[in-house]
């Protein structure tokens, strides 16, 4: 270690440190000004004299123990570019006295540790922190809070922590400093968004209206466990007396924290992408399209439907992925019609239509892209009338996506010519309600697949899917000529000033285009394994 240490002074820390850790963080990722950059914007909205506490996911357990691949809190990862657990972020909206010394932002990380990273590999520690992600106070997790005095703050920001966490050693830390938060935050046990309402609600009100906040909390119980849950609020409804209800009103604990203001927040800065989240989805989206490009030439009659899962999975490696970005969803026929199918597992689908929802996830973001292609190379006559009615609903959606449209309008549109369509073709009769469009048809696209954002007016620098769809399982009211055809096309479009930009145009969407890609030969034709 001390000829480490040597090496490092001698060639430049950065250098060294970034080839250390090439295994989580890369040199085409996004850097540490990004970073900040999005903790200065969300200190600009935070209100005055307010605190957010930001932690990452924990470690999730897979069998025994094997754990999953770790995947940080994407909000946390957002605002630090930090990929470990046990991690936490304070932000204050103006500078706090921490140490003696004025600071308006901490960081808690895990400390290093020579046996763990022998078998899981590196971790930046507080210095790697400091000089690799550009924080100037970083402490270990171990510290938390230590000479922060949560009364120093009218409002503290955070995410619901209802949520238990996974009781393991490698979540001790991040378990620790939650509960923590949570005693100094004097923290409700069942705070959720709704309950939070309702306690505010009830400290609100006098004597005389008590009864109607009764009422309230009672609708608001037949749709909300956590409320039916909430025993304070139970009883509060319970109350033989308006003078009860004000007792009741008196012993509800009095806290700062707010669980709903960082979620507006967080919305509206990760609804918007910066240029430099636009260039990683655009490599995501890349990849994923040029995926479904080889799936097209190489599918044929007798391949199974995790192996196509496979081929586009390997594109992705291929060109140094880190990871699918949500469960790949490969679906032949009826498996088509079950929306977030992942199993996987048909051997054979025959002539059949081939539903395929991937998506390659490039240093964080992730692409989500659909296409349906006929198995045998050539849609049936049945076949093709839903494809090109999906088309054209697609097409017709997006003349929707551009600055000034709402949200909405996107699935109206398709929704109004899909059910046009379906009774032209005589699967509906005019005005009848069916499920066989059954989803929305746009969501914000990110560093999660459904990305946060507002879902009001469409802004420049959105980036979102266009994902019409028709799925008509097997014993539908209609000819069965029609069953199991499942059709979804999806394509993720980035808003500009002068309307939208197909980021994933260059897969074929139109049932000729893909037609004429599934003709042409695959480079894996002559790749064959041996008998098992």
């Amino acid at each position: 270690m001390k000829t480490l240490r040597i090496i490092c002074l001698a060639l430049g820390f950065a250098g060294i440190y970034g080839s250390l850790f090439s295994q989580s963080y890369f040199d085409d990722g996004l850097d540490a000004d990004f970073h900040r950059g999005r903790r200065e914007a969300l200190r600009e909205k935070m209100p005055e004299k307010s605190m957010a506490v930001i932690f990452t996911n924990p470690v999730k357990n897979r069998s025994n123990d094997v754990d999953f691949i770790y995947h940080p809190q994407t909000d946390f990862f957002y605002l630090t570019g930090l990929r470990e657990p046990d991690a936490a972020l304070l932000l204050f909206s103006e500078p706090v006295s921490v140490g003696g010394e004025l600071v308006d932002e901490l960081i808690y990380v895990q400390p290093r540790d020579e046996t763990a990273e022998m078998w899981n590999g590196k971790r930046l520690g507080k210095e790697g922190v400091g000089k690799f992600l550009g924080f100037q106070q970083v402490y270990l997790n171990e510290e938390f809070l230590e000479g922060v005095s949560l009364e120093d703050f009218e409002l503290i920001l955070s995410f619901n922590l209802a949520d238990g966490i996974e009781e393991s050693n490698a979540n001790k830390s991040i378990q620790s400093m939650r509960d923590q938060f949570k005693e100094a935050s004097n923290y409700p046990d069942q705070l959720s968004e709704v309950t939070n309402k309702m306690y505010e609600l009830i400290k609100a009100t006098d004597v005389d209206n008590s009864a109607n906040v009764a009422q309230v909390i009672g609708r608001y119980r037949k749709y909300y466990p956590e409320v039916e849950n909430d025993a304070m609020l139970t009883a509060y409804l319970e109350a033989e007396s308006p003078e009860k209800r004000m007792e009741i009103a008196q012993e509800i604990p009095a806290h700062k924290v707010n669980i709903s203001a960082l979620t507006e927040i967080m919305e509206s800065l990760r609804g918007v992408k910066t240029a430099e989240e636009i260039s990683m989805l655009q490599k995501a989206i890349k990849i994923s399209a040029i995926g479904q490009i080889e799936v097209m030439k190489a599918l044929k009659p007798g391949m199974s439907e995790r192996e196509v899962q496979g081929i586009h999975e390997f594109v992705y490696k291929r060109y140094g992925a880190e990871n699918v970005g949500y469960p790949s969803i490969v679906g032949a026929g009826h498996n088509g019609c079950i929306l977030h199918y992942i199993s996987n597992d048909l051997r054979n689908p025959d002539k059949r239509l081939m539903l395929m929802d991937l998506g390659a996830e490039w240093r964080g973001y992730t692409a989500d892209v659909t296409r349906t292609i006929p198995i045998t190379g050539k849609f049936t006559a049945e076949e093709k009338a839903i494809y090109d009615l999906v088309y054209k609903a697609q097409e017709a959606a997006m003349t929707a996506c551009k600055p000034g449209s709402e949200f909405g309008d996107i699935s109206k549109i398709a929704q109004r010519v899909i059910n046009e369509g379906l009774e032209e073709l005589g699967i509906i009769i005019r005005g009848q309600r069916h499920r066989y469009f059954p989803h929305g048809t746009s969501h914000h696209l990110g560093l999660d697949v459904h990305d946060r954002g507002e879902y009001g007016m469409l802004q420049k620098g959105m980036v979102l899917t266009v994902e019409p769809g028709i799925y008509i399982p097997e014993g539908s009211d209609c000819d069965p000529k029609w069953w199991n055809i499942a059709v979804r096309i999806e394509d993720d479009v980035l808003i500009t000033e002068e309307g939208f930009v197909n980021l994933s145009a260059d897969a074929p969407r139109s049932s000729a285009a893909i037609e004429k890609m599934m003709a042409q030969p695959s480079i894996l034709e002559e790749w064959v394994l041996p008998e098992l």
